[in-house]
Parts: C-alpha cells; sequence; structure tokens
C-alpha cells in the first residue's frame, strides 16, 4: 500500500492482497467479537413494542471488548456507591445497543469496500469516516491484547510472541494516520 490519497470528493488506496487480507480479518474478527456482546443483550417484550432497545448492564469481562466499550459513567474504584453503580448499569443498558451498531455499520463499510483479493479502494468521504472508525477500533482492540504502552518500544525482540503483531499495529496506525492525512487534503 502506498498510502491514501484524495482525488476530488473521493479517497483512494490500492491494497496488495495480503494487506487486504489482514484488514479484512482482523476487522471480521472484532465484527464476530461485536455481534457476540450484542446477542448478549437481555431479550425485553416493551423493547419490542417501543423499539427502544436495552442492551446487558454489565460492562464486558473480556479486556478487548471493555476497552471498545467503555462504562459511560466513570466510577471511583475505591469507593462505587450503589447510585453511581445503579447509574452505570442504566447508561449502558440504554446506549451500548446504539455503539454496537455504529462499529458493526463501520465494520461493514470496510468489508464491504475492500476487495478480498486486494486492488483498488475507491471512498466517499462518508465511507472513509467510517474506514476510520474501524481502524481505530481494530487498533485499539489490538492494542489492548497487546498491552500496548506509551513506553512500549517500536520493535520487540524476536523471542516475544507479541512481535509480529506489533508490526501490524504500526502498519495499522500507518494506514489510519494517511487516510486522515488524505481527508485533511
Amino acid at each position: 500500500m502506498k498510502g491514501w490519497r484524495r482525488k476530488g470528493a473521493k479517497v483512494v488506496a490500492g491494497f496488495e492482497q495480503q494487506e487486504a487480507a489482514v484488514i479484512r480479518g482482523l476487522v471480521s474478527q472484532l465484527d464476530d467479537m461485536l455481534r457476540a456482546r450484542s446477542d448478549e443483550a437481555p431479550q425485553d417484550e416493551l423493547a419490542e413494542l417501543t423499539g427502544i432497545r436495552t442492551g446487558p448492564s454489565e460492562s464486558p469481562n473480556d479486556p478487548v471488548l471493555s476497552r471498545l466499550l467503555p462504562d459511560f459513567h466513570k466510577l471511583d474504584p475505591d469507593n462505587p456507591s450503589k447510585e453511581d453503580l445503579d447509574s452505570a448499569a442504566a447508561l449502558r443498558s440504554l446506549h451500548e445497543p446504539e455503539v454496537l451498531e455504529a462499529k458493526v455499520g463501520v465494520a461493514a463499510v470496510v468489508l464491504g469496500s475492500l476487495p478480498p483479493d486486494g486492488g483498488d479502494v475507491k471512498l466517499t468521504l462518508e465511507q472513509a469516516d467510517a474506514w476510520l472508525s474501524a481502524i481505530n477500533d481494530v487498533r485499539l482492540a489490538l492494542g489492548t491484547a497487546l498491552d500496548v504502552t506509551e513506553d512500549m518500544p517500536d520493535e520487540l525482540p524476536e523471542d516475544d510472541p507479541r512481535a509480529p503483531h506489533l508490526g501490524v499495529y504500526h502498519w495499522l496506525t500507518w494506514v489510519q494516520e494517511t487516510l486522515v492525512q488524505a481527508l485533511a487534503e
């Protein structure tokens, strides 16, 4: 990939087959995780009648999902009150379905616009925004799984099992950065 370029009202890039496979694989895995979380939502007859969906009231146990779906209400970790816990649960239950829907939606844009065998990708500005969101979600997920921190070196020793994945993380950072630059032109 040479990086994203702006051509009028479109943003374009070309992906090699392996690059497309990496992005499609990571976005698909994330999509599966988000859909599984969505399936955990309680079935509510009132929600079916009113159209107001509710989601789980508790944070995900998985650290990756927890990073992608953070609490909507910051709790005092040393002394969470029952009122704060109830508020956090209610906010999560009300808003998580919309967040999940948005994240699944941007994943669908990437999967729908990136050819499985690689090739040229031409995006509208709206699709480019969806790509930014999806790539950001993948980077957050991968960064959480790899325990990426600000003081982590750019390269890890070869015997570190995270080393090859850190390279993918850095590449995704570059893909995202070139897309932001193309959109800013």
